[in-house]
């Protein structure tokens, strides 16, 4: 089956892990990747796939409703796989504009570029969009129980309350237009490539370098850990083989305090690189610092319908998906060091002038 896919936010974190996936694994699947490379966008994630055939990188936003609607008249788009979004929670609270532009009328805009250029029975024709989403949508858990595909959304943050619009704004599409549209919900993602603002890479980052290592709160927070190779599989597998229509959560089944992880991780890098300088063990690092505003007790998934209905359950344990994070992070100071800097910002910025909705290999 081949396919050409618009894949948005492909530079970033689990879009660069899904591209790679692609490119790997689905030799009849051009792809094509549209990122505007904010800070956590950046095109060495994708260096080692740059120059295949199947694959052009475009510059642009997916707010610019010209670019998208030329895009997929241009490259016969007929299938979107959508990760572009603001992200982090944080970075919410201080600033909520940015998140309700991307992430609401972000989606608005593919999915107005979709309807208007697909067939009317684009679902019959294979065509398919899938809006990558969360699990924060549904609130916070309290010690019991697991989020289902038919959990009431009950957003706490403006990161959250921004992805759940875009949820309902696709589910509309698909009553009102009969667009075939797939909604995945996951879990906290781990993995490479992962921009040291989240908890593993910020805490392996700061660990290796001797610096604080601040936790919200009393650290009992808790998150389901999804290894980001298994969310890409998961992902393949709902576009070729899930119900139009219908949402699908995606977990890891890892249950995981936050101060577990970051004890963890300190443990890990004190086997694979030995205690701090002092001599001293890198737990003695561990900060608590003031909880986060509306910071959410506990989120956990239940990933039965996934499993029931399109045989998807995760390839990694948690232990063999952090041990191969950690080691990737160890492997890659290069990496890690250009994103710190913002070297890497510095250079796209130069290299496109201004410019968008301009690609290459």
């Amino acid at each position: 089956m081949e396919k050409t896919l618009l894949v948005t936010g492909g530079c970033g974190f689990i879009g660069a892990n899904f591209v790679r996936l692609l490119l790997a694994d689905r030799p009849g699947w051009r792809v094509i990747n549209l990122d505007k490379l904010t800070y956590a966008g950046n095109l060495d994630n994708l260096r080692e796939v740059a120059d295949s055939p199947r694959y052009t990188f475009v510059r642009g936003d997916i707010c610019d409703p010209s670019l998208v609607a030329e895009l997929f008249a241009r490259e016969r788009i007929d299938t979107v796989v959508h990760f572009a979004a603001e992200s982090h929670v944080d970075r919410s609270i201080d600033d909520p504009d940015a998140f309700i532009r991307t992430n609401i009328h972000g989606t608005f805009t593919l999915l107005e570029a979709a309807r208007r250029s697909w067939p009317a029975d684009a679902a019959a024709a294979g065509h398919r969009f899938l809006h990558v989403s969360t699990d924060e949508v549904f609130g916070s858990l309290g010690p019991t129980g697991l989020f289902s595909e038919t959990t009431p959304y009950d957003p706490r943050s403006p990161y959250s309350a921004s992805k759940a619009s875009s949820d309902h704004l696709v589910r509309a599409y698909c009553h009102t237009y009969g667009l075939p549209v797939l909604i995945t919900n996951c879990s906290n993602n781990y993995g490479p490539y992962q921009f040291p603002e989240k908890l593993i890479p910020l805490m392996l980052n700061n660990g290796l370098h001797g610096r604080p290592l601040p936790v919200y709160g009393d650290g009992g927070n808790v998150r389901d850990w999804l290894y980001v190779e298994d969310h890409c599989e998961a992902i393949v597998r709902v576009l070729t083989d899930g119900r139009v229509g219908e949402s699908y959560n995606i977990g890891g089944h890892n249950e995981k305090r936050n101060l577990e992880i970051v004890e963890l991780l300190c443990d890990m890098l004190d086997r694979k690189v030995g205690p701090l300088a002092s001599g001293q063990p890198r737990r003695s690092l561990i900060t608590f610092v003031r909880d986060r505003l509306g910071h959410d007790r506990r989120y956990a998934i239940d990933a039965g319908k996934i499993e029931r209905e399109l045989g998807w359950t995760p390839r990694w344990t948690f232990e063999q998906g952090i041990e191969r994070t950690v080691d990737w992070y160890l492997a890659n100071g290069t990496w890690l060091a250009g994103v710190l800097d913002g070297s890497y910002q510095k250079y796209y910025e130069k290299m496109y002038a201004g410019r968008t909705g301009e690609g290459g290999k």
